[in-house]
C-alpha cells in the first residue's frame, strides 16, 4: 500500500524476468501441493483430516502469493480481465487458470478511495464483487459502510475508521461483512489517510482482501488438529489404563519364583512378558504361576485377540477365572470347558489361547490341557521337543468344546518351557518351536529358570512382532 510518508519516492516494480521466474515456481509448488493433498484422500482419520486442512490452507496462501506476484509483475491491474489479458504467456495462463475457479483470489482483492474534501468514492470491480453489490448502485461513502458489516463489528469499524482520519492511524483489520444476498464473508482490510500539502487528511484509501476461504482453512486445521490431539490422547490414556491393568493383573513376582513357597521347592519359575515391536499395543497376552492347597502348582499361559484396555480387562477376567477354578480343584480339561464357555457368553465376544498345567511335586506328574495354543517344550539332558499337541478349540470359538487332558512324567533337571503364539512375530507356531529348541544347549548351561528366561528374551526381543507375547520356563529342581 503506497504511503504518504513515501509519496515523493513511488515504488518501482520488479524486473518482469525475475516476476516471470517466481510466479512460474508459485505454480509448480501449489501443483505438487495439489499431489500431496490427492494422497490424503484416502486418510479418513483425524491425523488424515488434520493433513488434508493443512494442505488447503498452504493452497490458499499460494493462492494469496500467486495473485500479490501478479499484481507486483503488472503494477495493480484495474480488473482480472486485465490481469488475463497481460503480454506474458506465462502470467495470461496463470491468470486464466486462477479465475475460472470460484472464489480465486484474482477476484478477492480489491481497492477502495474516499475524498474527503469532494466526497467523491472510487471502487474497484473487485471490492463491489466482494462485498456483492452491483456496480450501477454506486460506492458507498463511509457513514454507509457500517451499514455492510456483520451487526457486532460494525462498531470497530467506526472506531478505527475513525482513528485513522483524525490521528491518521493505519487501518489493518479484519470484519465480517453480510452481503446482499444474505452470504456472511470475512475480509481484511488494511487503510491509509492521504494527507495534503498542510498536511491534513485529504483522502482515505484501502485495500480489502476476502479472506473467507483462508479463515475456513485456518479453522478446519484448528479444528482437525485438536480432534487429532484428543485422538491422541485419548489413545494415550487408553494404553496407560492397560499397562495399568496388565502390570496389576500380571504375578508381581520378579526374578524366580519357587514353588511350593513353603517347604523343599519343587520347581523353580521365571517368566517376562514381551510387549510389541513398537511398544504401542498392549494386548491380552498373559503368564501366571500359582501354588494350589495340597502343595500343587499351577503354570499357564495364554493370550486373547485384540489390543488395547478390552483386551486386558478380558484377559484379567478370564486369568481370575483360571485362579478361582484352579485352587477349586478343577482339572485343567475341565478348566478349559468353563473357560470357553466364560468366553462364549461373554458380553463382549472374544476368542483367545491358552495352555493350563497343574504339577504335583509328589509324584513329578505335570497334567495339562491346551486351547487353541502351541504345545509346551520339554528340555531333558541337553535336547529339547515338542509335547504332543493336545485336541482343543480356541477359547470362545464354539458353545460346545470339550478338551483332552494328558500327563507327563518329569524328572529333576527338567526344563519345561511356555510361550504365547506372538513369540517369533509369524504365524508359524513350528518357528517357535524350532528356534526355541534350538536353545537346547544354552538352557543347560544356565544357572536357573531366570537365566533361561534371558536366554529367550535375548532372542526373541528384538524380534518384529506385532503384538505382544508371553513365556514362562519352570525347571524341575528335587
Amino acid at each position: 500500500m503506497p504511503s504518504h510518508v513515501f509519496a515523493d519516492r513511488p515504488a518501482q516494480p520488479p524486473e518482469r524476468g525475475a516476476m516471470d521466474a517466481l510466479i512460474t515456481r508459485t505454480r509448480r509448488l501449489r501443483g505438487d501441493l495439489e499431489a500431496v493433498r490427492r494422497g490424503t484422500e484416502a486418510q479418513d482419520d483425524p491425523r488424515g483430516r488434520w493433513q488434508r486442512a493443512l494442505c488447503d490452507l498452504a493452497v490458499h496462501q499460494l493462492d494469496d502469493l500467486g495473485s500479490h506476484l501478479d499484481q507486483l509483475r503488472e503494477g495493480e491491474p484495474a480488473s482480472a480481465t486485465d490481469a488475463a489479458d497481460a503480454s506474458d504467456d506465462v502470467l495470461a495462463e496463470y491468470a486464466a487458470d486462477e479465475a475460472a475457479r470460484p472464489g480465486s483470489l484474482l477476484s478477492r482483492v480489491g481497492s477502495a478511495e474516499w475524498n474527503l474534501l469532494t466526497d467523491e468514492v472510487s471502487w474497484s470491480d473487485e471490492l463491489f464483487q466482494i462485498l456483492g453489490r452491483d456496480p450501477a448502485g454506486g460506492a458507498m461513502s463511509l457513514d454507509e459502510l457500517p451499514s455492510l458489516v456483520f451487526a457486532e463489528d460494525q462498531g470497530l469499524l467506526t472506531t478505527v475508521v475513525t482513528d485513522c482520519l483524525v490521528d491518521g492511524r493505519p487501518i489493518d483489520e479484519e470484519f465480517r461483512v453480510v452481503r446482499p444476498d444474505g452470504r456472511l464473508r470475512t475480509v481484511h482490510m488494511m487503510g491509509e489517510p492521504v494527507l495534503d500539502a498542510d498536511g491534513c487528511t485529504a483522502s482515505m484509501w484501502a485495500v480489502v482482501r476476502d479472506v473467507s476461504e483462508l479463515r475456513r482453512s485456518q479453522r478446519a486445521v484448528r479444528e482437525s488438529q485438536d480432534s487429532f490431539q484428543r485422538r491422541r490422547h485419548a489413545e494415550l490414556t487408553e494404553r496407560r489404563l492397560a499397562v495399568e491393568m496388565q502390570e496389576a493383573v500380571l504375578p508381581p513376582w520378579r526374578g524366580s519364583l519357587q514353588l511350593p513357597v513353603a517347604g523343599p521347592a519343587s520347581l523353580d519359575v521365571a517368566a517376562h512378558y514381551l510387549p510389541s515391536a513398537n511398544g504401542a499395543l498392549i494386548g491380552g497376552d498373559w503368564y501366571d504361576a500359582l501354588q494350589l492347597p495340597g502343595g500343587e502348582s499351577l503354570l499357564s499361559v495364554g493370550g486373547l485377540t485384540g489390543h488395547g484396555v478390552t483386551a486386558t480387562s478380558s484377559m484379567a477376567v478370564l486369568l481370575g477365572a483360571v485362579r478361582g477354578m484352579a485352587v477349586a480343584g478343577i482339572r485343567p480339561g475341565q478348566l478349559m470347558s468353563h473357560l470357553n464357555h466364560l468366553l462364549d457368553t461373554a458380553p463382549q465376544p472374544a476368542l483367545g489361547s491358552a495352555l493350563c498345567c497343574r504339577y504335583d511335586p509328589v509324584t513329578r506328574v505335570l497334567s495339562r490341557a491346551q486351547a487353541g495354543h502351541p504345545a509346551p517344550l520339554l528340555f531333558r539332558d541337553g535336547t529339547g521337543c515338542a509335547l504332543t499337541t493336545l485336541d482343543g478349540v480356541l477359547l470362545g470359538a464354539t458353545g460346545a468344546a470339550a478338551y483332552e487332558e494328558a500327563e507327563v512324567a518329569l524328572l529333576p533337571g527338567d526344563l519345561l518351557v511356555m510361550y504365547t503364539d506372538g513369540l517369533t512375530g509369524t504365524a508359524a507356531e513350528r518357528d517357535a518351536a524350532d528356534r526355541l529348541t534350538a536353545l537346547a544347549a544354552r538352557f543347560t548351561g544356565a544357572r536357573d529358570a531366570q537365566e533361561c528366561v534371558r536366554v529367550v528374551v535375548e532372542e526373541f526381543g528384538q524380534g518384529a512382532r506385532e503384538g505382544d507375547a508371553c513365556v514362562l520356563v519352570a525347571r524341575v529342581t528335587a
